[in-house]
């Protein structure tokens, strides 16, 4: 049976995808997580966050992702002001740390066996009808997700593939814009691979649990299962780097 993959481009100046988040320390990880990507996915379809039957349909895509600019952990603070003290005696002042990760580029790759259900969702990236961010609210990306075409159509690669996840990762246009960085690594004969976080199966040799699988976005009731991924690389190659992701641009 043929797999179709649908090749997205997240690209920001900051962006945070928390897996561990509780109390006053808010974590990242160093890639896009299957909450976040759902949770931006369900934005652009209007899926409500109490919708579990819709969470849980969007939760079935098969995810990749490929580092093409690893990001710069950094962390801010959020200070809050009269936070009611465990003894209801008095308030106090709370403060958060808030981690992010700072000129992150990623190469975000859903597999489903149906092309339908990929191109409703390539057209609600199009035409979201919630606004999308990284995480947070405050950092929304930089660049389009997704190529300008209709719905399939992708001159450079971005866009519905008929592929699975591995081929398109190995194969797909390197996303970096900047052509200081693009003319340097063009001049190097040993180039650092790229690193990629791929959706396998729990018997998998290379299997790392991840417990970012959402199963609830209700505000007071989020909720959320394991997954199990397989980290890798693929080589930095002259076909990568030569050929543009001009719609990404």
């Amino acid at each position: 049976m043929p797999a179709y993959s649908l090749a997205l481009c997240f690209d920001a100046p900051m962006q945070s995808w928390g897996v561990r988040s509780r109390g006053s320390i808010r974590d990242t990880g160093r890639e896009p997580s299957k909450s976040g990507v759902i949770g931006l996915l369900g934005a652009a379809l209007g899926i409500a966050r109490d919708n579990h039957e819709a969470i849980a349909d969007l939760a079935q895509l098969r995810m990749g992702v490929r580092v093409d600019r690893e990001g710069i952990l950094e962390r801010d603070f959020h200070t809050v002001q009269n936070v009611p003290t465990t003894t209801g005696t008095g308030h106090r002042t709370a403060v958060s740390h808030r981690y992010y990760l700072a000129d992150a580029l990623f190469l975000v790759v859903l597999q489903h066996q149906q092309p339908e259900k990929l191109n409703q969702i390539l057209a609600a990236l199009h035409d979201p009808i919630w606004p999308l961010f990284f995480g947070r609210r405050a950092f929304p990306p930089a660049r389009p997700i997704v190529s300008s075409g209709r719905p399939g159509e992708h001159l450079t690669g971005l866009g519905l593939l008929e592929q699975p996840i591995e081929q398109v990762l190995a194969t797909h246009p390197w996303l970096e814009n900047r052509d200081e960085i693009r003319t340097a690594q063009r001049r190097q004969e040993l180039r650092n691979p790229l690193r990629t976080v791929v959706d396998c199966t729990p018997d998998d040799q290379a299997a790392e649990i991840r417990p970012d699988l959402p199963l609830s976005f209700t505000h007071g009731d989020r909720r959320y299962t394991t997954r199990t991924v397989r980290t890798g690389h693929v080589p930095l190659t002259d076909r990568l780097i030569n050929t543009e992701a001009a719609t990404c641009i």
